[in-house]
């Protein structure tokens, strides 16, 4: 994908137009393209349009949207000053094509869903006041996002401990992660069929997002001779294709039963089989978590220098809905710890259900809807949801 060339381009139709601008990663693209599916559900009319980076994941996901896309000739931001003159020149190229786009069809909103190819076209929308907004699930904000958050329209957050991080935000919403309504809608049968798995073994779901994570991977193959030993669990593991063989291997030696995928996109029906997780701590997972009331051992991604997926755990774990487990990188130390903390939850189904009861009190499955609704309603008098809001508004 080019910088100018789109996935699908059918622009300039009758219709609202809302642009989502952002990308780099299926966490900014994922909820990002949940709320678009809700302002096209709530209004069929709206045209939608994504302009993303040129990184193969967001073809690879924008593909399969049905969304007109286009990818931006922009770049990350380097420490490194060499590369700071083409970063610059990108960045001001960017900017200049969102408003020649912009001028020719004019947007309702520009909504920023994160990362280096969120700037332009927000910078561009908010130079010629179209309306804007960013959507913000981790708790400690990006780059992007922080520097403009406090000149939008609309701030929408996972967590009501960002606003600390949006002082100056005119309108601050936590509203939660928006995620697929399919959350909603699978059942604990339709994971068992769906996974091959046993209605009479509990089920431990280990995943560490779409790439899979190799110390999760390193660790639990250390950790399957204690599964073992616990017994009454089996486990479907999400690897990533790099170690899937060999992390199958290790649980077939243990005797564990196991259903080990380099991925799945039955996301929905993974979680609902399960009884417990072991995962990630990325904005997105921790919604899902929390919409289907799945308890957690949260290792989170160690690398981040803002350490954001540790913050974002912090919160399911003030609520009672996980506990944590520093990635120390190193295997022998990891599984240690997730073994102390594992065992005792394997055998105390009362203490689970407490912890389910606690993730589902935080989870937040309309947030997609809601964010939509506002959207609707401050930019499209007209559409079908402004028009019932105001009727809701009259009548009280």
């Amino acid at each position: 994908m080019t910088s100018s060339a789109p996935i699908a381009v059918s622009l300039r139709r009758p219709g609202p137009l809302f642009v989502f601008a952002g990308g780099g990663t299926g966490g900014h693209l994922y909820p990002a393209l949940s709320v678009a599916h809700e302002i096209r559900r709530l209004e069929p009319g709206a045209r939608i349009l994504f302009l993303c980076t040129g990184r193969p994941v967001d073809r690879q996901i924008l593909e399969q949207s049905g969304f007109d896309a286009m990818a931006q000739a922009v770049r990350p931001f380097s420490t490194r000053p060499w590369h700071w003159p083409g970063f610059i020149v990108a960045w001001r190229g960017a900017i200049r094509r969102c408003r020649s786009l912009f001028l020719e069809d004019r947007p309702a909103f520009v909504i920023g869903a994160g990362g280096y190819g969120s700037d332009p076209p927000v910078r561009a929308a908010l130079r010629l006041g179209i309306r804007t907004a960013i959507l913000n699930p981790d708790y400690v904000p990006g780059r992007a996002n922080m520097r403009l958050g406090r000149r939008v329209d609309m701030v929408f957050a996972q967590w009501e401990g960002t606003r600390e991080y949006f002082p100056d935000a005119a309108r601050f919403r936590a509203w939660g992660c928006p995620i697929r309504p399919s959350f909603g809608a699978a059942c604990r049968e339709d994971g068992l069929i769906r996974f091959g798995l046993q209605p009479s073994y509990r089920t431990l779901l280990v995943t560490g997002a779409s790439q899979g994570a190799r110390t999760i991977n390193q660790a639990m193959m250390a950790v399957a001779g204690m599964l073992a030993e616990v017994g009454g669990w089996q486990v479907l593991h999400l690897a990533g294709r790099t170690d899937a063989d060999r992390v199958r291997a290790a649980y077939q030696s243990a005797g564990v039963p196991a259903v080990v995928l380099p991925f799945t996109d039955h996301m929905p029906e993974a979680m609902a089989a399960a009884d417990l997780a072991l995962s990630r701590a990325g904005a997105s997972t921790l919604a899902e978590l929390t919409a289907v009331g799945l308890p957690s051992i949260l290792l989170p991604y160690p690398f981040h220098r803002d350490q954001h997926q540790l913050r974002n755990a912090e919160v399911l774990r003030s609520a009672g809905a996980a506990e944590i487990v520093i990635d120390r990188v190193d295997p022998t130390v990891n599984a240690a710890a997730i073994s102390a903390l594992m065992r005792p939850l394997l055998r105390d189904p009362t203490r689970l259900g407490q912890m389910s009861q606690a993730a589902r009190r935080l989870g937040r499955p309309e947030a997609a809807a809601r964010i939509a609704e506002e959207l609707l309603l401050l930019s499209c008098p007209g559409s079908a949801v402004a028009v019932a809001g105001t009727a809701a508004a009259d009548s009280v």
